[in-house]
């Protein structure tokens, strides 16, 4: 919303000298948001009014040009070239004459062109810097000024524009009206109300009107001005209070409905009264119904649609825009207003069906005072009435019955009890009084409380909250103090928070980037993956109000969120990625029961409590990698590597080091994983995750880079270890011994590795596989595989002996498990 100093200072009694600057301060010390400030054009020179006198139509060029004789207040007219037709002899004109600099350094200077001397140029909108608008040069009304003014002070050329971000709540400050009331409260000064103004007795109606859907539209209040000049020109200051609005004016009817709407908020529109077919009748669409709308569009209606109507049918989509059977034309002369009042749920869902935004709908979709109707019908008929001729008809329609707001009570120490201070004596009655609250203190209780009845313009205020806010923030929220709570001694991170910490920087250290990608997902990922139908994974939660249609389901894994991270950063050229992140699925329960209502104005009841706890979903907390491309890079010191499935698996390694549990892997088959690539994490006898490379109907599908690979493991099902006391290290010297053993091409390096660590017993230190061969030394279906054992005491100095007994037990375990044979 966009609104000018000067409109601001005919509501506000503003204090001499203040600033653009200080009024936006001013704006966001009561919650508003000022985007930007425009100011006012950089011109410089001699600019003027200018009066065309003669008009010379230049032929044989490509486009239309005119040598125009211009009186601006010399001895003789100057010539002037120019491009535009929209204007004619005797109209008034803004003149740059040589030596003027226009907004973007554009200096006028006297040239030739086109066989004739231009002396000055003849300004636009656009050129002025006014607005958008280069559809032709600005021509002012009659009596603006005389030839030879200065044209910055009718222009307006010194006049700031504030430009606010409203929110959704606060419709109200969607006028002049709304935003000079918040400025009159947070500079404590007087606000003149242009709504309070008296309304002249009238009997009858200006136009039968009638309410089918009193629901739909709380009121409808109608009023008739005959006898209107068409070709009236609108006045300069209400297009140039449009113009730094934003809004682009286009006849006197519409440029008075739209002024009006900005200056009160009361959306407005104009009918050709002579096109009007019987009385009008407010109703919902029927099946079959069309519209065609003022921008030429035919529209097939929805039964949801609410539409202004009269004996020919449709005439109008209530609050978003009109029908072209009524519209105002050029030589419309009898006008009548509607300014009604529609429920914005209705209003909302109707310009999103129709892809239809407008003015009037951003207004009425965030609710408008029920009471402007005829306040509003009133101005716009004495503006038509004044700068347009005719007069106003006897009759005022005014049907409809909005309900009226609720009180709403609230403990009268409850704005000090929220902000932590105490604010003198009656600041909250005065506040509330401020924005339009009928307030009166009442201590029937016991317990003083201040009651107050909204204005018809605050209809979000419901509940002593909100009037707490009312009153926090017109005193200034900077005035709350900011004290952080004081740590309790002995507390500090626990123990699943410290080791997801230590998960984070160990992936980190390994080289992965940690990302956090869209917690939601679409049902069809499964299918992707190749899941099977009755797969747990495919039972998720939706949404009911998803932010992405598409993802409408709550993540039951973190894979699909991490494989689209992958594909971004590889289309965006990244092609070597490991990516990693730690987050919450979500995995409904068996008999998922739903969420009970609890109160919100009061601390619920423990069983309230706990039948809450019981309806949520678990919400474990997993951790995930995703590798694609190079896992070690290609230049002067070798060829590279690609990530493969064992990167993975390492990965999910070092997370198992990070949390002080170990890791036994083993050989499985699960989608989305390749089946011959894709192995089982387990920590004692439970299955925490998987990891390997990705099968390739699901690379493919997805999009992903060939031979992806990923590891995904449940985080909270390790057990929690304490990893703070420093670990035992024996001061004697390791004994470093290498064992080879074949086995068949079937049998698991786990398995065999499991075997050696039971065998060997308490004296092995650590074991790594670090050599695998197949070929005709081993035989066809069998393979060799090499380990580094690594043996020590905690006590002595072990001897060979020992070493060598310990080696031999565990190639005797191997031979009994899983048919080892030591290569020779």
């Amino acid at each position: 919303m966009r609104v000018s100093v000067s409109w601001l200072a005919d509501l506000v009694e503003l204090p001499d000298g203040i600033t653009a600057e200080e009024i936006a301060d001013a704006f966001v010390r009561v919650g508003l948001e000022v985007e930007e400030i425009h100011s006012p054009p950089s011109i410089t020179g001699p600019l003027r009014i200018g009066r065309v006198q003669e008009i010379e139509e230049l032929t044989g060029l490509k486009k239309p040009i005119r040598y125009c004789q211009v009186e601006v207040g010399e001895i003789a007219p100057r010539g002037i070239i120019c491009g535009a037709t929209n204007f004619e002899v005797g109209d008034l004109v803004a003149v740059a004459l040589p030596g003027t600099v226009l907004p973007g350094d554009f200096t006028i200077t006297a040239r030739k062109t086109y066989g004739h001397v231009s002396d000055g140029m003849i300004c636009s909108v656009l050129e002025l810097g006014l607005g958008s608008d280069h559809a032709g040069i600005l021509v002012l009304p009659p009596g603006t000024g005389e030839p030879g003014d200065d044209a910055a002070p009718v222009l307006g050329l010194g006049d700031p524009v504030i430009e606010l971000a409203v929110t959704p709540d606060r419709g109200y400050c969607f006028s002049v009206r709304g935003l000079a009331r918040e400025l009159a409260c947070s500079l404590d000064t007087h606000f003149g109300d242009p709504a309070h103004v008296g309304l002249p007795e009238v009997d009858g109606e200006a136009w039968p009107v009638r309410i089918d859907d009193e629901v739909a539209c709380r009121r409808f209040v109608a009023r008739r001005v005959t006898g209107v000049d068409p070709s009236a020109p609108s006045p300069w200051w209400m297009r140039r209070r449009l113009i730094a609005l934003g809004v682009r004016p286009i006849s006197l009817a519409v440029d008075v409905t739209n002024y009006v709407m900005m200056e009160l908020g009361q959306p407005l529109h104009a009918y050709d009264a002579t096109a009007l077919r019987g009385p009008i009748v407010v109703r919902r669409a029927s099946a079959g119904e069309k519209l065609t709308t003022l921008d030429g569009s035919v529209r097939a209606l929805d039964q949801d649609d609410l539409l202004i109507t009269d004996s020919s049918g449709p005439i109008g989509l209530a609050g978003v825009m009109g029908g072209a059977t009524t519209e105002i034309s050029e030589h419309t002369h009898d006008v009548l207003l509607e300014s009604a009042n529609f429920e914005p749920a209705v209003i909302a869902r109707a310009a999103r069906r129709h892809k239809l935004p407008s003015e009037a709908s951003r207004r009425f979709e965030r609710a408008v005072d029920t009471d402007l109707g005829p306040f509003a019908a009133e101005r716009a008929a004495s503006l038509l009435v004044q700068y347009g001729g005719g007069s106003i008809g006897e009759g005022r329609t005014d049907v409809g019955d909005p309900p009226a707001l609720e009180a709403v009570a609230m403990p009268l120490e409850m704005p000090d009890r929220v902000a932590g201070i105490r604010y003198e004596r009656g600041v909250s009655a005065r506040r509330l009084g401020q924005i339009g609250c009928a307030v009166e203190l009442r201590s029937d209780t016991g317990n003083a409380e201040i009651v107050a009845v909204p204005p018809t313009w605050r209809p979000d205020l419901r509940a002593p909250s909100d009037l707490v806010e009312e009153v926090l923030r017109l005193e200034g929220l900077d005035s709350i103090p900011s004290v952080l709570p004081a740590a309790a001694a002995g507390r500090g991170l626990t123990t699943a928070q410290r080791r997801r910490r230590s998960v984070s920087r160990t992936l980190a250290e390994a080289g992965y980037t940690e990302v956090l990608p869209f917690p939601f997902i679409s049902g069809a990922v499964f299918d992707q993956f190749g899941c099977a139908e009755d797969d747990v994974r495919r039972r998720t939660l939706r949404l009911l109000n998803p932010i992405d249609a598409d993802r409408p389901e709550m993540a039951s894994t973190l894979l699909p969120g991490l494989f689209d991270a992958a594909i971004r950063n590889v289309a965006r050229g990244m092609t070597d990625v490991a990516l990693f992140h730690i987050g919450q699925v979500v995995l409904p329960k068996q008999e998922q029961s739903s969420v009970p209502d609890v109160p919100v104005d009061r601390r619920p009841s423990d069983e309230q409590i706990e039948a809450l706890l019981d309806a949520l979903p678990e919400q474990p907390v997993h951790v995930a990698a995703v590798l694609a491309g190079q896992r070690e890079r290609a230049g002067w010191w070798g060829d590279g590597r690609a990530a493969s499935w064992a990167d993975a698996v390492e990965a999910a390694h070092l997370v198992a080091e990070a949390s002080g549990v170990e890791l036994r892997v083993t050989s499985a088959t699960l989608a989305p994983w390749h089946p011959g690539r894709c192995a089982s994490l387990w920590v004692g006898k439970w299955v925490v995750g998987y990891a390997g490379e990705l099968h390739p109907k699901v690379v493919e599908a997805l999009g992903l880079p060939k031979r992806t690979c990923a590891m995904e493991l449940a985080l909270d099902v390790l057990p929690l270890t304490d990893l703070r006391p420093a670990p035992v290290i024996s001061p004697f010297p390791p004994v470093l011994l290498d064992v080879a053993l074949v086995v068949q091409d079937d049998q698991p390096a786990a398995s065999v590795a499991d075997a050696l660590r039971e065998g060997a017993g308490d004296l092995l230190e650590h074991l790594r596989q670090f050599d695998l061969y197949t070929g005709d030394q081993v035989g066809e279906g069998k393979r060799s595989l090499a380990f580094k054992m690594r043996l020590r005491a905690p006590d002595r100095t072990l001897t060979m002996e020992e070493a060598t007994a310990a080696r031999d037990s565990a190639v005797a375990m191997a031979t009994e498990r899983c048919g080892a044979v030591v290569r020779g």
